[in-house]
């Protein structure tokens, strides 16, 4: 499918806001892939296609997960919104017959990253934390790191940093993001 025609299916998926953030998210994953070496077709792709699921209900999401095996931990029960991303790559591969292995695995991973993910899914990871609109204490240092360091780097800061948000407020942490998180500290 044709990066339009996906743009038109996302929008009819999606608010208008959720919308706007995904198209701000694939030119964010256009402009690191070029940076960093990747494709950057392959990044605008799964930028924009980052949150297919995003606005489906957590009972919803937590359903067809559940029907297709995609739960890979307990706490994604307890916090159907983090099965987003895997829930929109299966959408994505069933609906818009993309079937590219690496853009699936970047709308998959990119809420809670993953240990040794390809550098196309680090590109989207990042792109959806740092992508203009967002504004959070730190946001400004990720943008730097993301355009000057390397790759592996500016994810290890964004993955501190989503951490930190997490346990500064009590919440549930994907155990992924912290096994992304040691794996990058092992490899940097």
């Amino acid at each position: 499918m044709k990066w339009k025609d996906c743009q038109v299916r996302l929008k009819e998926r999606l608010g208008p806001q959720r919308f706007e953030h995904s198209m701000s998210v694939s030119r964010t994953a256009f402009e690191l892939a070029e940076t960093h070496g990747c494709n950057p077709e392959s990044a605008k792709l799964a930028g924009l296609l980052h949150d297919y699921a995003r606005d489906m209900c957590e009972k919803d999401l937590l359903a067809i997960a559940e029907e297709h095996r995609l739960i890979s931990h307990p706490v994604e029960r307890q916090v159907p919104l983090l099965l987003h991303g895997p829930v929109g790559a299966f959408l994505v591969q069933r609906e818009l017959k993309i079937f590219d292995a690496d853009i699936l695995e970047a709308i998959a991973v990119h809420t809670t990253g993953a240990p040794g993910m390809s550098d196309l899914a680090a590109v989207v990871y990042l792109a959806d934390i740092i992508e203009p609109s967002r504004d959070f204490p730190g946001v400004r240092m990720l943008r730097s790191l993301a355009q000057k360091d390397s790759l592996d780097a500016a994810v290890l800061a964004a993955l501190v940093s989503s951490i930190s948000y997490c346990l500064e407020r009590n919440l549930l942490i994907h155990p992924i993001s912290v096994e992304a998180r040691n794996y990058l500290l092992g490899s940097t």
